[in-house]
């Protein structure tokens, strides 16, 4: 694909592309107008000292001539130093009458002298050059005319210039070898700028091509770039948000799989209950009571299903409104064993806890939650007789809270996932619930800025530790 064919298909190529060109070629052309500009500068300053050492020189020397009335004198040393083609030299009187030049054929077609650039001024004992056309040609001379004086008093005036075109000519060619140079300067930069349009403009859009997957569901994709270059920390960023989509993408799907099934199981029971009390089962008030029972149970477990769901949506987007206060965590995790004792009490479990009256700053309600459900899962998976175990200490500015079942332990496979929703370790640890416990909890303590963390051993038990901040 060539570089026009690339122009005209990629826009964030003919940006670069357009964008280094004219950089380039601007500051070129800047260079080159300078370089110009300076050596003609030059040229002139230097002419122009020329001229100005000539005509002082010449000065005195008429000075001297036309004290003494010495026309003849200067008549010679006009005719000496304008001698050159490129050289006019003249002499006029303080009333302006031309005394001597060094064309004299020419100057004779002059009947007004005073209109010449310079003359008027330098009769006026003022000294002056610049550059201006010939007297009877069109092309450019440099000229400089001053007085002739002698102890203050008037003499003379004397003007001399100098033709341009030779340099005029000089300076055409330089322009035109400067203008060559310049071009093959802008189409070496336009190579240039083409290399460094699509070192940036490929993998730009090779990413951006990559993220229009993402976006069309292609998750898992990987971007293999090396440019070595600010572009590398975006490719690593693409392709971790890759992964971390098709993660979601993976949790989506088994989300909607658990709770289709969560679902299915209690309203597959209702109905086949519902079916079987229109058959007759309704007839024996025994049977009857039962299934209505198991229809009662299976809506509560409806129901729980729902709330826990709705309580992870709410937490998980961050539109929970936590009220905040300062609480004892002491008071707090008495309320949390209350709640559940008499439960322990019938699995034969009980509880241990030592911990001091730690004030943390948290929503009391949300946090007696969180570890009702840690609670919950610990009694779930104790042995009968066996004891859990509540430590409480301050470390820093935190509190920790230590909860310790002497259960069967969790595998080091199962262990990373046990705050999964929907999550369950195996059939020998499966509850009543919907393994959205611990999913919740752990939601509830990120809200506070705490975190929770779980160790366990098979055969010893699992403990789960809770940090917290403390009341400021």
């Amino acid at each position: 694909m060539n570089w026009l064919s690339r122009f005209k298909r990629n826009s964030i190529y003919a940006r670069l592309f357009t964008t280094y060109l004219l950089l380039t070629a601007l500051a070129t052309s800047l260079m080159a107008g300078y370089i110009l500009w300076s050596f003609y500068a030059y040229f002139m300053r230097s002419r122009q000292a020329d001229l100005e050492n000539w005509t002082t020189a010449l000065g005195a020397s008429y000075a001297d001539f036309l004290a003494t009335n010495d026309l003849e004198r200067v008549q010679l040393v006009t005719q000496r130093y304008g001698a050159p083609e490129t050289v006019a030299l003249r002499v006029f009187s303080p009333q302006g009458k031309l005394l001597a030049t060094s064309s004299p054929e020419l100057d004779k077609q002059i009947t007004n002298w005073s209109e010449v650039p310079g003359v008027q001024e330098a009769l006026q004992n003022r000294a002056v050059q610049g550059v201006a056309k010939g007297i009877l040609s069109s092309e450019d001379r440099l000229y400089i005319a001053r007085p002739i004086t002698r102890n203050g008093r008037l003499l003379g005036a004397l003007r001399m210039s100098i033709t341009l075109e030779q340099f005029q000519r000089q300076f055409a060619h330089v322009i035109s070898t400067v203008l060559a140079s310049l071009l093959l300067t802008i189409l070496l930069c336009a190579i240039l700028s083409d290399r460094l349009a699509r070192s940036l403009s490929t993998p730009i859009e090779t990413m951006r091509n990559f993220a229009i997957r993402l976006g069309s569901g292609q998750f898992g994709d990987r971007l293999n770039l090396r440019q070595n270059n600010e572009l590398d920390q975006l490719v690593i960023e693409l392709n971790r948000m890759s992964q971390r989509l098709a993660s979601l993408d993976q949790e989506r799907r088994a989300f909607l799989a658990n709770v289709s099934h969560e679902f299915r199981t209690p309203i597959s029971n209702v109905q086949v209950t519902v079916e079987a009390l229109k058959h007759g089962a309704a007839d024996d008030p025994e049977v009857r009571d039962r299934f209505l029972q198991t229809v009662e149970d299976e809506m509560k477990r409806l129901a729980r299903l729902i709330h826990d769901l709705l309580d992870l949506g709410r937490l998980e987007a961050g539109v929970t409104t936590l009220e905040r206060q300062s609480l004892n965590l002491l008071e707090l995790v008495d309320r949390a064993v209350r709640a559940i004792e008499t439960r322990m009490q019938e699995a034969g479990i009980s509880v241990k806890q030592t911990v001091p009256p730690i004030e943390v700053h948290g929503d009391p309600e949300r946090l007696l939650q969180a570890l009702l459900n840690i609670l919950d899962n610990a009694m779930k998976h104790s042995a009968k007789s066996s004891i859990v175990s509540i430590k409480g200490d301050r470390v820093g500015k935190q509190a920790v809270l230590q909860i310790s079942d002497q259960g069967k332990g969790i595998g080091e496979d199962d262990l990373p996932r046990v705050f999964e929703q929907f999550y369950r370790v195996d059939a020998s640890r499966k509850g009543d619930g919907a393994g959205l416990g611990l999913a919740i909890a752990k939601r509830i303590i990120e809200a506070h800025n705490g975190s929770i963390t779980v160790n366990s051993q098979l055969a010893r038990g699992t403990t789960f530790t809770i940090h917290l901040p403390l009341e400021s």
